[in-house]
């Protein structure tokens, strides 16, 4: 092959593999996807064959061997003892039979009988349980391991605390997911509370199991249902049918609709009719799993690195439904990315009433040829954001109008910028009303500085009344100011200003989060917070510094130096200076730097300190945190009940720390050795 074309190859292959660890990043971590289900299997799809006419460029951590999320620091990592892995996805009749006949052939032309399951779009989880007690929880994370969240999960009341079991141990996977009716009442409620609503059930559920405090956990309506006996032949069983039998007397919440198929042939008209079901359920799904029924078979059948060859996921269309166009508005967010949003007239699709639909940007919008006044169809594609997918342009009048994107800010009035890196036009005005709005939500949330009670309706009633213009007028708000305005009373009024005071003791990684540099998410501001202490160290640092840092390339550190730069920014960050909030040494308690330069990974639970606090602690003395062990591992602090992570420890001969030792290192500066 020409070496253009290998060329070519290989920077498709890097750019794949780039967007899809970004998209795995938003479903999986963050629970904020911005593609459907079947654009990422798409480009899964597409990096896959790439890969397999370029061998030369196949890797080990490729997003085609790998389930899909990494593993949260908040959380303690746990190996999973068996993988859990993700099922390859059919998207019509056609794919579903290929499936069966190389089921069959694998088989030595057997043919098997199937079991069908409604394939919710939730969470899943591992349970396990010995002495008949529930001890455990781990999520999926990258699939061989993942979170301990036991604490989180036993809130769940339909989760069985205590079950009779023939065996001392064993292990239950099932999915964590919220029904319609529920989220409904929950975003609901979220936004009475000036809080920002979840897209959807999923995004809800898996926001909800990442919360750090169980009792809040506890007032999310999270349900389970089981689908699985980890090593259930082991324990007896011959049939996965049998399997849900045994779990629903133990029990364990099983779904209804699951059903047994004596041959392929049921296969197809069983997916049909659940279809015809799926409006009319009490909770979302966007598929049917189709599992080989004898267990014996499934073990013959074996997996491939990502996937069961015994399983499938048939994905359904994405529901669609035809409404009209009745505007176009332009929404401004917080970095000065100009949106254009589909207002509709309102229509009924998959369980919400929808208003509005995104267009993603003007080369969208002369994409679809669309037009004020047109009949559209829209869809809700894996259950994220709304989006127009076509115009029914076989239904136009005469009376529709072209939409022309304007050259000027719809907020402020600004020039209009065209962006070199990204299909995007931008404000660049600082002082853009809408700007404001966004980051000022921004600032106060939970992940930045944790303003309890200052959400986006309260963000809005102080812009509106000219009590806030920018981050350091929050921290000049007085009690007395507030109870004027109708959504305050003078208790309310009082825990505000309370809240906002205490922000000014959020630890430095939080604050820089805050500040809503373009492109520096949380990890972003953690890997920031590491190498540079406090603002002073940060304003000094040049582009060329900047890219030393781990995950900091041309792009973002670009973005953070002309960040700083800007008059604007600077007058706001030496404001907030005088104010007491970015203080020198704001990353915590002065140090010394003792552990500068050194990388820790810690797994296992800690007795005296949380993860993030001990993880606090490396990093106000210099030091980094990793999520996994490598050769550059400078030493590995090991807690209770520790992962794979400690396997690998040894495995590399790192330096090992138990609990003793980490906390006499951050006491003295001298590491002593355990283990």
């Amino acid at each position: 092959m020409p070496a253009t074309k290998r060329d070519a190859a290989a920077r498709r292959i890097a750019a794949l593999r780039r967007e899809i660890r970004r998209h795995n990043r938003l479903y999986y971590d963050e629970a904020a996807p911005e593609i459907t289900d079947a654009e990422y299997d798409a480009l899964v799809r597409e990096l896959a064959e790439l890969e397999a006419k370029h061998p030369e460029h196949r890797r080990a951590d490729s997003p085609t061997q790998r389930v899909g999320g990494e593993p949260d620091v908040a959380f303690p990592t746990v190996a999973h003892r068996v993988p859990m892995l993700s099922l390859d996805n059919a998207y019509d009749p056609d794919e579903l039979r290929a499936f069966h006949a190389r089921v069959v052939q694998l088989l030595g032309g057997a043919e098997p009988q199937y079991v069908l399951e409604p394939k919710l779009d939730g969470v899943a989880v591992s349970l396990h349980y010995a002495g008949g007690r529930y001890v455990r929880a781990v999520s999926r994370g990258d699939g061989r391991q993942g979170d301990e969240i036991t604490r989180n999960v036993a809130t769940l009341g339909d989760l069985p605390q205590r079950v009779r079991a023939p065996w001392p141990e064993f292990e239950v996977r099932g999915e964590i997911f919220m029904r319609t009716a529920d989220f409904a009442r929950f975003n609901a409620a979220r936004e009475k509370a000036g809080e920002k609503p979840f897209a959807n059930p999923r995004n809800a559920t898996a926001g909800s199991l990442k919360l750090l405090d169980a009792k809040l956990v506890a007032e999310r309506p999270l349900t389970l249902f089981a689908y699985q006996l980890v090593e259930a032949e082991s324990l007896g069983l011959k049939k996965h049918w049998d399997v849900l039998q045994k779990l629903g007397k133990m029990g364990f919440p099983v779904n209804p609709l699951n059903q047994r198929c004596a041959g392929f042939e049921a296969v197809p008209g069983a997916v049909e009719r659940l279809r015809a079901k799926r409006e009319k359920l009490p909770y979302q799904i966007d598929g049917v799993v189709i599992k080989v029924d004898s267990l014996a078979q499934q073990r013959e059948l074996g997996s491939t690195a990502k996937s069961p060859r015994w399983g499938i996921a048939f994905k359904y269309d994405s529901p669609q439904a035809r409404t009209r166009l009745a505007d176009i508005l332009l929404q401004v967010g917080r970095t000065g990315n100009v949106t254009p949003v589909a207002v509709l007239e309102p229509v009924w699709l998959n369980g919400i009433t929808i208003t509005r639909a995104t267009l993603h940007n003007r080369d969208e919008i002369e994409r679809l040829g669309v037009r004020i006044g047109d009949t559209v169809v829209i869809e809700r594609g894996g259950d994220v954001i709304p989006k127009v997918v076509r115009v029914a342009t076989e239904l136009r009048t005469g009376k529709e109008r072209d939409f022309r994107f304007p050259t000027k800010c719809p907020s402020c009035g600004s020039e209009l910028v065209e962006s070199e890196e990204e299909v995007a036009i931008r404000c660049e005005n600082p002082s853009c009303p809408q700007q404001i709005e966004r980051r000022l939500a921004h600032f106060a949330s939970r992940e930045a500085m944790d303003i309890a009670g200052l959400g986006t309706q309260n963000v809005r009633l102080l812009l509106a009344h000219g009590l806030v213009h920018n981050f350091a007028d929050l921290y000049r708000l007085r009690a007395e100011d507030l109870v004027e305005l109708e959504r305050f009373a003078e208790k309310s009024a009082t825990n505000l200003v309370e809240a906002i005071a205490r922000s000014r003791q959020r630890p430095w990684r939080h604050k820089l989060y805050a500040l809503g540099i373009r492109h520096v998410g949380t990890s972003g501001a953690g890997v920031l917070a590491s190498r540079y202490p406090d603002l002073d160290a940060l304003l000094a640092a040049t582009e060329a510094d900047l890219q030393q840092l781990e995950d900091v390339g041309p792009r973002v550190a670009a973005s953070i130096v002309s960040f700083l730069k800007l008059p604007a920014n600077r007058k706001l960050l030496d404001e907030l200076r005088e104010l007491g909030v970015l203080v020198p040494g704001a990353a915590g308690p002065k140090h010394d730097q003792s552990l500068a330069g050194l990388t820790f990974v810690i797994t296992g639970t800690l007795a005296g300190m949380t993860r993030p606090e001990a993880q606090a602690a490396i990093e106000a003395r210099g030091g980094r945190v990793s999520g996994s062990v490598s050769k550059k591992t400078d030493y590995v602090v090991v807690g209770a009940d520790p992962g794979s992570k400690f396997d690998k420890a040894k495995e590399l001969e790192r330096p090992i720390l138990d609990e003793a030792a980490f906390v006499a290192l951050l006491r003295r500066g001298k590491p002593a050795r355990a283990g």
